[in-house]
């Protein structure tokens, strides 16, 4: 397992409990949404062990001016329905937290 997927699996399971195996990846392109302005790679993991749900999303992004990354791990539920939708709703919620 390469070291970005283990830091992924280690940050998905900290925050939202049980075990979390990587299904796949896949590249989402939001940059010409109005919510969100980020390109990459999410990781989709299954989450055995979760009472809410039975897979999450989860992507690393750098942060702008420093030399640090900063980890996203979202649940798949309500209306995260999927990875577009996962990175939208941390792009919201970084925007709320901002105003």
């Amino acid at each position: 397992m390469d070291k970005m997927v283990s830091d992924l699996k280690k940050v998905v399971e900290s925050q939202h409990g049980g075990t979390a195996t990587l299904n796949h990846a896949v590249c989402v392109l939001t940059r010409r949404s109005k919510l969100s302005d980020w390109d990459g790679v999410v990781y989709i993991f299954d989450l055995a062990g979760n009472v809410k749900t039975n897979r999450a999303y989860a992507w690393a992004t750098p942060i702008s001016g420093a030399n640090d990354t900063r980890y996203f791990a979202v649940l798949h539920r309500g209306r995260i329905t999927g990875p577009v939708e996962a990175v939208k709703a941390a792009a919201a919620a970084i925007r709320g937290a901002a105003a």
